[in-house]
């Protein structure tokens, strides 16, 4: 019985592509850069292993998923391919693989980034897989990759033509990245695609570096997370975690408390926070949730503290409810606009 994709060439992936003429190059080595992610102990990380077995099972177990990482490079090959070793693949029913373990790419024309295309992996995929885009000229081009968004990457090789050039990237506008911790909506959950994450497409209207800490079911704001964001040199910091907190009692002893922890590290940080996105049939208690976090809001205003920002994101969603989520809680490329908007109204002011 032939498949949709037997009967429609448009639909096919090839996960296999022949290397003759090809030259790969590790990305951990220069002239690439390597943003959002780190490699330690074999994989691209978000955060160090340690910290992580620290925090939580959860965060442990998904700390190596690669949400936010990204490789950036000049080259006028006229095809790149990405070789990746993965030891993780996340295979959801309600989340496009090539969004949970695909790469997609990125070019930047006048001082913009546009989507080019994705590599996307076959649906047997196990522990890694090749694939390519071609263009249809050679001239010079910057060039983003961004890694997957519910997988663990060990290994990465950007191959390009043998004797192409490549060079390193521009830097971006804002170097300091933009750190954003929260749920599994933060990770990406269920984006297409890597690039069409909020944080990513935030990213890319500002051209600033990000880090995303969101941990799928996760995200509970644990004093030892909390210690390393405020360790971390960053341009803004945006929390999201309310729909991980497990009650309301769990948020109000913990949203305060990682305002402040992050806040005496770093007393001139813009700090946003918001409410979740989540439609008020999944959290009876959606109301209570939000004035709590509204009260950290106006705690730090009533303490003088004019660099902290409230969104109330609770009816995001609600009046687009077909076309803006997957099952009602997460979103889709659209929802994720939605946030993208949302933050980045605020973001405009402050980068």
């Amino acid at each position: 019985m032939k498949t949709a994709s037997d009967v429609d060439k448009a639909l096919q992936v090839k996960p296999t592509v022949s290397k003759e003429g090809t030259e790969f190059y590790n990305v951990n080595e220069p002239p690439f850069r390597i943003y959002g992610v780190f490699y330690e102990n074999g994989l691209f990380r978000r955060m160090p292993e340690e910290i992580a077995r620290n925090t939580n099972e959860g965060v442990y177990a998904l700390h190596a998923n690669t949400s936010g990482g990204r490789v950036r490079f000049r080259t006028d090959s006229p095809f790149v391919t990405v070789y990746a070793q993965m030891n993780g693949i996340c295979k959801m029913p309600h989340f496009a693989l090539s969004g949970s373990a695909g790469f997609d790419m990125y070019i930047r024309q006048n001082g913009k980034e546009r989507f080019y295309g994705s590599f996307i992996p076959a649906y047997d995929i196990e522990n890694g897989f090749e694939s390519k885009l071609d263009f249809s000229t050679a001239e010079l081009k910057e060039i983003t990759v961004n890694f997957p968004l519910y997988s663990n990457v060990s290994c990465l090789h950007i191959g390009i033509r043998e004797g192409a050039q490549l060079l390193p990237p521009s830097d971006y506008r804002t170097e300091k990245p933009v750190v954003y911790y929260g749920s599994s909506i933060t990770q990406g959950g269920c984006a297409s695609r890597p690039g069409n994450a909020y944080p990513s497409m935030i990213s890319r209207r500002f051209d600033t570096d990000f880090i995303n800490l969101g941990f799928s079911g996760s995200g509970k704001a644990e004093q030892v997370i909390a210690d390393y964001v405020a360790s971390l040199e960053m341009s803004v910091f945006v929390y999201d975690y309310d729909h991980n907190a497990p009650d309301c009692n769990h948020l109000k002893n913990t949203h305060q408390r990682m305002f402040e922890t992050v806040r005496k590290k770093n007393p001139d940080l813009p700090i946003i926070m918001l409410t979740s996105t989540t439609m008020e049939r999944f959290f009876d208690d959606r109301d209570k949730r939000k004035s709590i976090i509204r009260a950290t809001y106006e705690n730090a205003l009533a303490n003088e503290d004019r660099n902290v920002y409230f969104i109330d994101a609770n009816s995001l969603f609600e009046g687009d409810a077909d076309g803006a989520t997957v099952e009602g809680c997460h979103p889709n490329d659209l929802g994720f606009k939605y946030l993208a908007d949302a933050i980045g109204e605020v973001l405009q002011k402050l980068i």
